[in-house]
This record gives structure tokens, C-alpha cells and sequence, in this order.
């Protein structure tokens, strides 16, 4: 590694480091918890899933998704509760990994991903503007006003300006540190009265301590924190692949979505231990890393044990960081992440493509990523099978006395109603050829399909000839396999289940 490439991977680090203290401490409010625990997990997640993760230069923490969730768990059941879930959560993760359940992120549609992108970009959005907002008597929190506001809005600003000028003139320092710098610089040197890091809670602490969470080790334990944990791992295995994907389109570079999803796992199952709320990928921190120019583990490692070092050496001066400064580098990430072509994208792709991209938006704002995740891609499922339903047609030929029906199109569960319609065995000749070579025959149901036209065919006492179909269909099929015609251009595919057993090529039950 060049000089250049670590001074370029340490600053983009410390860029995050700094970008993590106020949303960790953020996130653990939301849950419930101290803000401690909400830093401690920030540190471990980062350090663990930056050295063992798949994919260099994507940042994990304490994230807005997991705490919305874990804070009924803790107001039902207290902290201790939640230390054991995320241990469970972890394992969860874990053998998801050794499962390599996370190659399946692939089957998550462009329109769904475009969706998250966008939602997640809302959150972040509307997560900043919790920062304009001070304790009030009554506990509660109200918002600024007057003088304080209107400085908080211009250091927003002067923010945004800044990161976008400073790539203009140098790129040997990243814009979002170079523009906290200035803005944090203008707060204490001005003693400008805007609030601080420190007016959110200290974050001074030690090292965290190992302890076995205290609850008790029974089956009923288990009942509570498990359906918990499957949530917190579920949420946080779909956020972190998609920010895994995300990241990898930024930087053009590959990843093993397995080995992300046993750092996951691994770094939760320790945060458990030394009191952290747990955590997963974090889209946010993540673009501000590769937009800072890092591509590597390190700026991630540095971006931890910076973290680390803020809460034990330089709490003090941490503290004195302006919120606005942060508010602006999050507004920043925000316009970077929004899918922003999505709308010129939305007018040209089908309307049930545009609606996921929308529905999906919308209920990551509104609910959750992982129910977002999940009804996007049962509507693109749903509706790629409808397309394909209709897609299945016939072209028909008659010569020396025998009609040939030509399939086009795949024959499943969702087009076998219109590929029964195509024939009319009380009006065909005495012998009818069947040609699948322009078609595929998928399921179970395709199968039926063809057992019950060969059953009208036969009814009718007309031959019915099936030609071009594949060898597992020769060994699947009984009444209509004594009706197929062997050829040597016959396709050679695996078709699924038949009562419980999967036949592959050639024929060979496995």
C-alpha cells in the first residue's frame, strides 16, 4: 500500500469516525439505552465487520433500522434482554452465512434496489432534523429557535458549500472532514451558540467490559428474545447486502456476500458480550467512506479505533463539534444517495416496475427496510409470472393430414390454464403433433399440464405426438411419456419436484 493510498484510506477514516459519534448516540436514544452502549457497538460492528468483511470500504454501526425495532424489547424486558437477542441475532447471521444464504440478495430486482436507495436516503434525511431540536422542561424535546436556529442553518450550509467547493481546488483532503474542520473552527473559535456532540449526551467512557448478558438461561427467555432476534437479523442481513451491493456498483469492485454475513454475525455476537446494541451496514457512513476516496479495510479499521480513542482520550474535544457540521455532511450523503435518475428511469420502464420503485420508497419510510424489501420483491415475482403467463402462444400447421402446434413461451404454474385453451381435440384431426422446442416446460404443474392434454387427447381416440421435450420430462411423465417422439436436437434441462423428487440431467434421480 502506497503513502498516498493510506494517508487517503486514515482521512477518509477519520471523516467517519467523526460522522459516527452523533448517530451512534442518536440510535441509542431511539432504543432506549445509554448512549455508551449505542458508541460501544459502533466501535466493535465497524472493527470486526472492516477487518472479516466482503467488501472493503463498507462501514458498519449502531444503525436507525435496528434501534426502531429494539426498543420495544428493552422497554418490555430492560437492556439485559437486548444483549442476549443481538448474541442470538449474531448466530443467526452467522449461519447464514455457512448456509450462503446471502447469494440470494441477487433475486432482489433493480426497481426494489432502486426503492431502497431512495427510502433509505428519506430516512437519513428526516433522521437530521431530530439535531434541531433541545430539551425541554417538561423532558421532552422542542425546537430551536430565533438567533441559535438561524446560525444552525447557515453552518448547515456553509457545510454544503464547502464539500462541494473543496473537490474543486484539492482532493488531498476529503471534503466532508475539510468542511467540519472549517465549520467546527468558525463554532469554538467564534463561540457561536448552536448546539454541540455534547449537548446530545458525554461520551466519555473506558473499554468496554465482557459479561455474559444477565437473564435467566430458560426456555422462556428464549421465547422472548428469539422472534427478536430473527427480526434484528433479518433487518440487519438485508440492509448490510444491499449497502454490499450498493458499494460494490460505486467502486466497481466484488465482494463475497457469504463472508459479509458472518462478520455480521461475528461482530454482533461480540458486541452482545461487551454491552453493545449490535448493528449491520450503514449506508450512510458507507458513502461518505468511498466518497472520501477509500477502498480498502483500513479506513474502516482507522474509522474504529479512532471511534475508540474519541470515547476514552478526546471526549472533550469531540464534544465541541457543531451539529450543523454533521447535519450538513449527512444532507450531502443524502443528495449523493438519492437514486436521483430514478424519475427520468420511472418513465420509461414498465408501470409495474415504476410502482415497486415507488411502494418500496414508501414503506421503507414509513415501516421498515426488511418489509419494504420483502413486498417489493413478492410484487416483482408476481408480476414477472404474470408477463411470462401471457406470453405462452402456439403457432399451428397442418400438412398430410396431421395439425402441429408450435409452443412458444414457458409452460409453469402461471400459464398452464392458457396453454390447455390452445387446443380443441374435438375439432383436431386424428393426429396432432405437440413442438416444444420454442418453449420450456418448468414445474410440476407444466408436468400435470401435459398429463391432462394427452388424457383429452386420448379421450377422443385422436395420436398426439410430443416432440423437443427435455430427457427429465421423458422420465417424469407416465400417461403422455409414451406419447413423446425422441429427436437429437431434444433440450437437455432440469425440471423440478415430482412428488419429493428431483430428477437432474440424463434422467438421474438425486
Amino acid at each position: 500500500m502506497t503513502p498516498d493510498r493510506i494517508r487517503i484510506e486514515t482521512l477518509a477514516g477519520l471523516t467517519v469516525a467523526l460522522a459516527l459519534v452523533p448517530e451512534a448516540v442518536a440510535f441509542a436514544f431511539v432504543a432506549g439505552v445509554h448512549p455508551l452502549t449505542g458508541l460501544y457497538a459502533a466501535f466493535i460492528v465497524c472493527l470486526i465487520t472492516s477487518l472479516f468483511g466482503g467488501r472493503p470500504g463498507m462501514i458498519s454501526g449502531a444503525t436507525g433500522a435496528l434501534a426502531v425495532v429494539m426498543v420495544a424489547l428493552v422497554s418490555q424486558h430492560g437492556v439485559e434482554y437486548l444483549f442476549a437477542a443481538v448474541i442470538l441475532m449474531g448466530i443467526i447471521q452467522i449461519a447464514a452465512g455457512i448456509l450462503q444464504l446471502g447469494k440470494f440478495i441477487r433475486l432482489v430486482p433493480h426497481p426494489v434496489m432502486l426503492g431502497f436507495v431512495n427510502g433509505l436516503a428519506i430516512v437519513i434525511f428526516l433522521a437530521q432534523f431530530e439535531q434541531f431540536k433541545v430539551p425541554a422542561a417538561d423532558g421532552g424535546k422542542e425546537w430551536i429557535g430565533g438567533l441559535p436556529l438561524a446560525f444552525m442553518i447557515g453552518l448547515v450550509v456553509l457545510t454544503m458549500v464547502v464539500i462541494y467547493l473543496v473537490p474543486k481546488v484539492t482532493k488531498i483532503v476529503p471534503a466532508p472532514l475539510a468542511a467540519i474542520v472549517v465549520v467546527a473552527g468558525l463554532v469554538i473559535g467564534f463561540d457561536i451558540p448552536v448546539p454541540r456532540v455534547g449537548d446530545m449526551a458525554s461520551i466519555s467512557g473506558g473499554l468496554p467490559d465482557f459479561a455474559i448478558p444477565a437473564v435467566p438461561l430458560t426456555f422462556e427467555t428464549l421465547e422472548i428474545i428469539f422472534p427478536y432476534a430473527v427480526i434484528f437479523a433479518a433487518i440487519g442481513l438485508i440492509e448490510s447486502l444491499l449497502t454490499f451491493n450498493l458499494v460494490g456498483e460505486k467502486t466497481g469492485t466484488r465482494g463475497g456476500a457469504s463472508q459479509e454475513c458472518m462478520a455480521q454475525g461475528g461482530a454482533n455476537v461480540i458486541t452482545g458480550f461487551f454491552g453493545g446494541m449490535g448493528g449491520c451496514a450503514m449506508i450512510g457512513q458507507s458513502m461518505i467512506n468511498v466518497e472520501s476516496g477509500a477502498r480498502t479495510r483500513l479506513s474502516g479499521i482507522t474509522a474504529a479505533l479512532l471511534l475508540l480513542s474519541f470515547i476514552l482520550f478526546a471526549s472533550s474535544l469531540i464534544e465541541q463539534i457543531p451539529l450543523a457540521a454533521l447535519i450538513g455532511v449527512m444532507f450531502m450523503v443524502v443528495i449523493g444517495t438519492f437514486a436521483w435518475r430514478s424519475f427520468t428511469i420511472m418513465a420509461r420502464v414498465p408501470r409495474t416496475d415504476a410502482a415497486v420503485i415507488v411502494l418500496v420508497t414508501i414503506i421503507t419510510v414509513m415501516t421498515d427496510l426488511a418489509i419494504a424489501v420483502v413486498a417489493g420483491v413478492i410484487i416483482s415475482a408476481l408480476a414477472f409470472a404474470w408477463n411470462n403467463a401471457t406470453r405462452i402462444r402456439a403457432m399451428t400447421q397442418e400438412e398430410d393430414g396431421a395439425k402441429t402446434y408450435r409452443i412458444e413461451g414457458p409452460l409453469f404454474f402461471g400459464s398452464v390454464s392458457a396453454f390447455l385453451e390452445l387446443f380443441d381435440p374435438k375439432a383436431d384431426p386424428e393426429r396432432v403433433i405437440v413442438d416444444f422446442m420454442d418453449s420450456r416446460v418448468v414445474d410440476q404443474s407444466a408436468l400435470q399440464a401435459i398429463e391432462a392434454l394427452a388424457a383429452r387427447y386420448s379421450a377422443e381416440g385422436i395420436k398426439l405426438e410430443l416432440k423437443h421435450l427435455s430427457r427429465d420430462c421423458h422420465t417424469l411423465l407416465s400417461r403422455a411419456g409414451q406419447l413423446m417422439v425422441d429427436s437429437d436436437d431434444d433440450p437437455d434441462y432440469g425440471v423440478a419436484v415430482h412428488y419429493g423428487v428431483r430428477v437432474g440431467r440424463f434422467g438421474k434421480a438425486h
